[in-house]
């Protein structure tokens, strides 16, 4: 969320950040010994959550119990109803433009509901690289705290045989804003990813709580990222306050109708 602090203080101490996200973990795999001007994107893949395929309307009367079921992955509350809106690929678009340099527009999101290949490089010559293995995080867990080196890992071994069929399909940003939201807040820059990921945090609690809908989680986002365009923080202390204030603000927010919030 503060992006441009994180990767400057890493140069400034000469450390390497590694990634632990079973995604950014694939990237980061891919990418090893990659020159930059070698890549042409990054492919993020992402589950598609319990909703995917449902209508925008569809999604306005969905349920906590129905939003916490996710289909691949058993995780908390809380990440769990980011992967429902997709909030939680759009933060990883986010980290992918930190860890590894490469602009916005050259990020993609691809919907693997089978969670197997965890992320893809494309190269300009055309190759393309990914990661593959079981749905464990242990794996990338593991790798991180083991880099350079490989050590075996009790995670269950992947038969391609048996799961028969991968597949991938676009992810429907209508029905999920949530990710063109933190896009938006990437190309935006200064404060923009801290506005949307406090705002994100309230409204996902309320909804946890039942003091908002699913879909009033990405208005009370875009609200936010209203409210706060074009301020920028120069560090921490700044992140850290702008953060409350955000939080504060939606909170007041949660259970407003659009209308009201905006005016």
């Amino acid at each position: 969320m503060a992006g441009a602090l994180m990767t400057h203080a890493a140069r400034e101490h000469g450390v390497r950040l590694l990634p632990v996200d079973s995604e950014h973990s694939a990237l980061f795999q891919c990418l090893a010994g990659a020159a930059p001007r070698e890549v042409r994107r990054l492919v993020l893949t992402a589950s598609g959550g319990p909703f995917r395929g449902r209508s925008r309307a569809t999604l306005e009367t969905v349920t906590v119990e129905q939003a916490l079921r996710h289909p691949t992955w058993r995780m908390g509350a809380k990440i769990t109803i980011d992967s429902a809106t997709l909030m939680n690929k759009g933060l990883e678009v986010l980290e992918a433009h930190w860890l590894f340099g490469v602009p916005f527009e050259r990020i993609d999101v691809v919907v693997h509901p089978q969670s197997i290949v965890h992320s893809m490089v494309e190269f300009v010559d055309r190759s393309v690289l990914a990661q593959l293995g079981m749905p464990d995080m242990g794996i990338p867990i593991l790798y991180a705290l083991t880099y350079p080196d490989r050590l075996p890992c009790p995670a269950p071994p992947l038969d391609l045989v048996e799961l028969g069929t991968l597949t991938f399909e676009a992810p429907d940003e209508s029905a999920f804003p949530c990710l063109g939201l933190a896009r938006q807040a990437g190309r935006a820059g200064g404060a923009a990813p801290l506005v949307l990921n406090a705002a994100n945090e309230v409204a996902v609690a309320a909804f946890l709580d039942g003091r908002c809908g699913f879909m009033d989680i990405p208005r009370l986002i875009g609200d936010a990222l209203d409210a706060h365009a074009g301020v920028a923080v120069g560090d921490l202390g700044a992140c850290l306050a702008l953060d409350g204030a955000v939080r504060r603000s939606t909170e007041a927010s949660v259970g407003v109708p659009a209308a009201s919030a905006r005016s």
